[in-house]
């Protein structure tokens, strides 16, 4: 199972990068879960500084943009 986590306060950007990692996975046909993660402190550990950031079983892909569905996909997939 794929642990999918969005990086952010709950601003709109944020929202966007969630909905799209949802459909991104969802269009991979794997198994996964979507976590928000809205405290500053757990953001920080992961050494992320800008919102939103997607973290994808530990790792941390991109942060401070909203990628499109497809890119998505491959960050997940890697």
């Amino acid at each position: 199972m794929y642990k999918i986590e969005v990086l952010g306060t709950g601003c709109a950007k944020c929202n966007k990068l969630e909905e799209n990692a949802r459909k991104a996975a969802e269009g991979l046909g794997i198994e996964y879960e979507v976590l928000k993660v809205k405290d500053i402190n757990d953001i920080m550990n992961y050494g992320v500084m800008i919102t939103p950031a997607l973290v994808v079983n530990g790792v941390v892909k991109v942060a401070g943009k909203v990628p499109g569905v497809d890119e998505l996909k491959k960050m997940i997939k890697e």
